[in-house]
């Protein structure tokens, strides 16, 4: 089988949320299915598509959220060609640059989130149980300059990739991408997150206050009773609060440059002399809701 972008997606989408199934042995049941489930119409209609445009046959999309085809020889070829498509078993194959973007594409949309958390989380990500299959996925971002963490998660049995940081979903979202329409709209909603790093403080006294408790109620991290953490990508935003922190409020900090696990750059105030944070908390009271100080 030669790989175009139709048969590159429908490849992806059956080893995301797809099936190749078949029972030859009952008389009565007999089966031989391809399909995709999924509940965004767009997804299906696409997977009907480019089915259609590379097979020459129409999967019909179902009520209950399906487009299958139940054809022999079709069922036969793929599973010969390409082996099992079980979660588990399910390996990305070897693709040209154009192909591999539309695989992930095809991946993504039906396994991946994005994850939008104004100016704190801000990450794409996607789970799966085949570790073997999710490094040929991430050696495939790797190529096309998207760096990821690989996470594994002990209580669910999953792997885990993430992908964070404003150049790294910028990528993403221009070499891939989402067809899914309200993962698209996050992946824009990321991006428009990145664009305002620089703190911009009022010089009015007053309003000056009200914003630097806005800063502290959206981005004071607790870690303990009395260690508090802010961040950003911007140092001046942080030298100018800690100015600003110690002007109004007599409260002392400390500023560190930091990296995180890609390499990407950040800084950080920390704040972690019990007096200190007991004037945090009355600032900001319901930051401490959870901790009794």
């Amino acid at each position: 089988m030669k790989f175009d972008k139709n048969l590159a997606a429908v490849h992806a989408y059956l080893c995301a949320d797809g099936y190749v199934t078949k029972n030859p042995l009952e008389r009565k049941k007999k089966y031989y299915r391809i399909g995709l489930r999924n509940t965004n119409q767009v997804l299906l209609k696409d997977f009907q598509k480019r089915f259609y445009n590379y097979f020459r046959v129409m999967p019909p999309i179902r009520k209950d959220g399906r487009c299958e085809k139940c054809s022999k020889e079709i069922n036969e070829l793929l599973l010969r060609e390409f082996g099992s498509f079980y979660s588990w078993e399910w390996r990305m194959p070897k693709l040209n640059k154009k192909l591999v973007r539309v695989w992930l594409r095809a991946y993504f949309d039906c396994e991946g989130w994005v994850f939008c958390k104004r100016h704190q989380n801000r990450h794409i990500g996607v789970d799966c149980v085949n570790e073997k299959g999710l490094n040929q996925v991430i050696k495939a971002l790797n190529q096309l300059g998207i760096k990821t963490i690989k996470k594994f998660n002990k209580k669910r049995k999953i792997f885990r990739i993430f992908i964070y940081g404003k150049e790294n979903i910028k990528k993403f979202r221009d070499n891939i991408g989402f067809l899914h329409p309200d993962k698209a709209e996050v992946l824009n909603d990321v991006i428009k997150d990145y664009m305002v790093y620089e703190w911009t403080f009022p010089t009015k006294e007053k309003e000056c206050k009200k914003f630097i408790k806005k800063i502290l109620e959206e981005k004071a991290r607790i870690k303990k009773p009395f260690y508090i953490r802010l961040i950003s990508r911007e140092k001046r935003n942080l030298k100018k609060l800690r100015y600003l922190l110690k002007k109004f409020y007599n409260i002392d900090s400390l500023l560190y440059n930091c990296v995180n696990g890609i390499g990407t750059k950040y800084y950080e105030i920390d704040i972690n002399q019990k007096e200190e944070v007991k004037k945090i908390k009355g600032l900001v009271p319901k930051v401490f809701k959870s901790i009794n100080i």
